[in-house]
């Protein structure tokens, strides 16, 4: 993805709240689903990822991408910034 989309994105985030807040039991298939409904919807979401580690944060942030087919626009603190295009829009 471009640089200047990204920037894009960002922006168009900005005033976004997050949609899905991961729980204790961290990325469990419903969250999936759920934030795979959202981007379907949506496209760009806000997920509030609550892992005490950075690392952890990391590495669940990745797993979201990897099974949602994703993109990390950003992510700052607990919250990332994702965006996945809808082929039917």
């Amino acid at each position: 993805m471009k640089s200047e989309l990204k920037k894009q994105l960002r922006a168009k985030a900005h005033a976004l709240k997050p949609v899905i807040i991961t729980g204790q039991a961290g990325i469990s298939p419903p969250v999936l689903f759920e934030i795979n409904a959202a981007l379907d919807h949506h496209e760009l979401i806000k997920v509030r990822v609550n892992a005490e580690d950075r690392d952890q944060r990391k590495e669940m942030s990745a797993m979201i991408c990897t099974e949602t087919g994703a993109e990390l626009i950003q992510a700052i603190g607990h919250i990332i910034t994702l965006y996945r295009e809808n082929p039917d829009k």
